[in-house]
C-alpha cells in the first residue's frame, strides 16, 4: 500500500507514525475513490462502517475544501449516532492534540459545533477534552486561539449547553481560572476581545444557572476571589454576600452553603492536560525516593519554564491533593511522597502572589473540613509537609503554619468561627486516623517560634474545650 503523506500529525525525524494516524490514513487510502458523489445506497456491514468512518474522519480533518461534501456523506451514512466518529475525535484530542497540524486543529474546531447540532453521541466528551487542551499559563497565539474558539462554540450553542450541566460547569471552571490569568496580561486587541468573551460567558452562566454552578463546590469561591477586580464580578460578589436570594436557589442563603460542598475531582483534572496528568501520576507512582530530581527537572523543563508557569503550579497542587491518593502498597514501596512534590512546587514559585495562592491551594480543604464529607487524604500532604520539614527545613514548617493561621483569621472574617471549626476538625482527624501521633510534635517543638507554638496550643486547647462543652450539653439534652 502506498504511504500517505503526513497531513494529520507533525513528526520529528525518525519518529514512528502514530497508530491512530496510521489507521485513519490507511482507511482513507482504501476508500478514497468511494468518498466522492454519488454515494452508495447500501447499508455497510459493521467492519465496512468502521472503515468508512475512519476514512471520513481523516478527510474531514485534512481536506477543508471538501468538508461540506464529506460532512453530507457522514450524515447520510451514520448508523450509530456518530458514536465511532466522535470517539475518534476524542481520541485524537486526548492523545494527539499537541502534534496535530494547523489544518486538522482548525477542522477539529469546525466539526465540534457540527456534531453538537446533530446531538452526536459523546460530543460532550469532545468538548470537555478540548477544554482540557487549553493550557494554563500558556499565552501563545495558538493556545489563546483555542481558548477563544471553544468559548465561541459554547456561547453559540447555549441551548445545548443548558442540557449538559457537566459541560456547562466544566466550562465555567476552566474560564474562571483562565480569566484570572488573562486579566493580568498586558492588553491588546485580540486579548481584550478574548477577555470580554470570557467575562460574558462566565457571568451568563453564573447569573442564569447558579443552581448548577453550586455543583462545582467550594473551589468556585476560590476562583471567584481572583476576579474581584473585574467590575462584573465585583457586582456578583456583592449579590453573593448581601443578596443571595437574587440567585433564586433553594438552600443557598450564605457562602457557608458553598463552603460545605466538596469540589468533585473532575474539575481539577480540567486544569491538567492529559500529558501532564500522565507524567505526574508516573512521578507519584513509580519514582523512588532519591531519584526524583531527574524527573522533577524534566517536568519543570517541559511544563514550568514558560513565562506564565507559576499559575500552573496552583492547579498541580490542587490535582495532587485531590486526584492522586496513593494506595497503602504504593506508600510502602518507597515512591516519592505527595508532600515532597508539593514542597518542591512551592519552592518553584518566584513571586509572592503565586506562592500564597499555592499555599491556599494546599490548605483550602482544611478551612471547611468535615469528616463526614471530606477525605483525609486531601489534607494529608499539608500536614506531612509541615511535620517532615522538621528539623532540617524548619522555615517551611514555620511559613506553612503561619500561613494557616493567617487564613483562619483573615480568609473570611465574617465566617471565622466556621473556618476555625474546619481547621480544628482537620487537625483532630489527622491525629485520630494516625497520620500524625500527636500535635505535641509541633506544640513542643523548640525550633518552632514561641509565638507560633503558643498560638497553636491556644487554638487547639480552646477549640477542643468549646467542642467538648457542646458535646456535654447535647448529651444532657
Amino acid at each position: 500500500m502506498t504511504a500517505y503523506p503526513n497531513l494529520l500529525l507533525h513528526y520529528n525525524p525518525y519518529e514512528a507514525k502514530d497508530q491512530l494516524d496510521l489507521s485513519l490514513s490507511e482507511a482513507y487510502l482504501l476508500l478514497q475513490s468511494q468518498l466522492k458523489p454519488p454515494f452508495p445506497l447500501t447499508i455497510p456491514s459493521p467492519s465496512e462502517y468502521a472503515l468508512l468512518t475512519r476514512a471520513l474522519a481523516f478527510s474531514l480533518l485534512t481536506q477543508p475544501d471538501c468538508a461540506k461534501i464529506h460532512l453530507k456523506h457522514l450524515h447520510a451514512s451514520v448508523t450509530d449516532g456518530y458514536d465511532l466518529f466522535t470517539a475518534t475525535l476524542v481520541n485524537l484530542t486526548d492523545i494527539c492534540y499537541p502534534k496535530l497540524l494547523p489544518v486538522p486543529k482548525t477542522q477539529l474546531l469546525f466539526l465540534c459545533p457540527q456534531l453538537i447540532k446533530v446531538s452526536a453521541f459523546k460530543v460532550d466528551s469532545l468538548v470537555i477534552s478540548l477544554l482540557r487542551r487549553i493550557n494554563g499559563g500558556d499565552f501563545t497565539e495558538s493556545n489563546l486561539w483555542l481558548c477563544a474558539e471553544v468559548a465561541k462554540i459554547l456561547s453559540d450553542n447555549w441551548d445545548w449547553l443548558l442540557d449538559e450541566p457537566l459541560v456547562l460547569t466544566s466550562a465555567l471552571f476552566v474560564y474562571l481560572r483562565l480569566l484570572a490569568d488573562h486579566f493580568r496580561l498586558v492588553s491588546g486587541p485580540q486579548l481584550d476581545e478574548l477577555k470580554r468573551l470570557e467575562i460574558r460567558f462566565c457571568i451568563r452562566v453564573l447569573r442564569n444557572c447558579f443552581h448548577l454552578c453550586l455543583g462545582i463546590g467550594r473551589d468556585l469561591i476560590r476562583l471567584l476571589q481572583d476576579l474581584f477586580v473585574i467590575p462584573e464580578f465585583k457586582e456578583l460578589w456583592k449579590d453573593l454576600i448581601f443578596e443571595p436570594h437574587k440567585f433564586g436557589v433553594m438552600g443557598f442563603s450564605d457562602l457557608c452553603d458553598i463552603y460545605r460542598i466538596k469540589t468533585p475531582k473532575h474539575y481539577f483534572l480540567l486544569r491538567i492536560n492529559q500529558e501532564m496528568e500522565a507524567q505526574l501520576r508516573f512521578l507519584l507512582t513509580h519514582v523512588k525516593w532519591g531519584k526524583q530530581q531527574r524527573y522533577q527537572a524534566w517536568f519543570a523543563k517541559k511544563y514550568l519554564s514558560s513565562p506564565g508557569y507559576e499559575t500552573v503550579i496552583i492547579d498541580v497542587i490542587r490535582f495532587v491533593c485531590q486526584c492522586h491518593h496513593p494506595s497503602e502498597k504504593s506508600i510502602q514501596s518507597g515512591v516519592i511522597s505527595r508532600w515532597a512534590v508539593i514542597g518542591w512546587l512551592l519552592k518553584s514559585c518566584k513571586r509572592n502572589y503565586f506562592e500564597a495562592n499555592g499555599k491556599l491551594a494546599l490548605f483550602y480543604d482544611w478551612l471547611f473540613f468535615n469528616e463526614a464529607v471530606d477525605n483525609i487524604m486531601d489534607i494529608e500532604p499539608a500536614m506531612l509537609l509541615m511535620v517532615s520539614s522538621v528539623p532540617q527545613y524548619m522555615e517551611i514548617t514555620h511559613c506553612l503554619l503561619e500561613f494557616l493561621f493567617l487564613l483562619v483569621d483573615n480568609y473570611d472574617v465574617q465566617r471565622k468561627g466556621f473556618i476555625a471549626k474546619g481547621v480544628l476538625g482537620a487537625f483532630n482527624a489527622l491525629v485520630k486516623r494516625g497520620l500524625v501521633h500527636s500535635m505535641e510534635f509541633l506544640t513542643n517543638c523548640e525550633k518552632l517560634s514561641p509565638f507560633l507554638r503558643e498560638k497553636l496550643s491556644k487554638f487547639l486547647f480552646e477549640k477542643v474545650s468549646i467542642s467538648q462543652q457542646k458535646e456535654l450539653i447535647q448529651k444532657k439534652s
